[in-house]
């Protein structure tokens, strides 16, 4: 995608929201870091229902320690993988106590030294707490960029990189939030709905219906 209409694409996403948030339920930065480690191949909303009652009763890196794996398993066993994540979440509260007196670390290389926390984790952390222009790559994402022809890597970590050469610094603090916001509810996996996506005609997706690439421009 040239850099025109890569511009256009960013203008009118930032036009239909100027304002785009995780949609995570979180008080603090180390709330933010467990949701997004919960977060990994399970929704928002799932993530959310358990960290409701969990945050209630145990919202510091001290208290979930003391709730032990088994006791962190019983809030957390709506979501995927939980006993894992069970897992990550008290050895990361313990190597924050232990590390960085219970604060959330804002450098990349110590984000992810934490059990359980990825490139992907990191940079959303990065980005929500700390205000850096990271652009997490998840699912949502990673197919977007494709098939608007922002990016056409084969990797997570190759698409990142093109949308941080592609993406013009006015909307890089922002970008993340909202492709992975048009992924989840129009540029869907099985069946986009171009018919109502307002970047329609910028976008290279060759399957996209025809009725959405004769839409005039927005």
């Amino acid at each position: 995608m040239d850099s025109t209409r890569c511009h256009d694409l960013f203008v009118r996403l930032r036009t239909a929201n100027p304002d785009p948030l995780t949609e995570l339920t979180y008080a603090t930065t180390f709330q933010l870091l467990i949701a997004v480690i919960l977060s990994a191949q399970a929704t928002d909303k799932s993530v959310n229902l358990a960290t409701s009652q969990l945050f209630a009763d145990a919202p510091t890196p001290q208290a979930i320690l003391a709730l032990g794996e088994s006791g962190l398993a019983g809030y957390i066993k709506r979501i995927g993988l939980y006993q894992g994540k069970a897992r990550n979440i008290i050895a990361t509260c313990q190597q924050l106590l232990a590390r960085h007196a219970g604060e959330v670390p804002c450098s990349r290389v110590a984000l992810e030294a934490l059990p359980g926390v990825g490139r992907k984790t990191a940079n959303v952390v990065l980005n929500i707490a700390f205000g850096e222009p990271t652009i997490a790559v998840d699912t949502h994402i990673f197919r977007v960029a494709r098939r608007t022809g922002l990016a056409v890597g084969r990797t997570p970590l190759a698409v990142e990189r093109e949308l941080l050469e592609a993406v013009p610094e006015e909307f890089r603090h922002s970008a993340h939030h909202w492709l992975i916001l048009h992924g989840r509810y129009v540029c869907k996996a099985r069946r986009p709905e171009c018919w109502r996506c307002d970047i329609a005609d910028l976008c290279a997706y060759p399957e996209k219906s025809a009725d959405a690439a004769a839409a005039p421009s927005r």
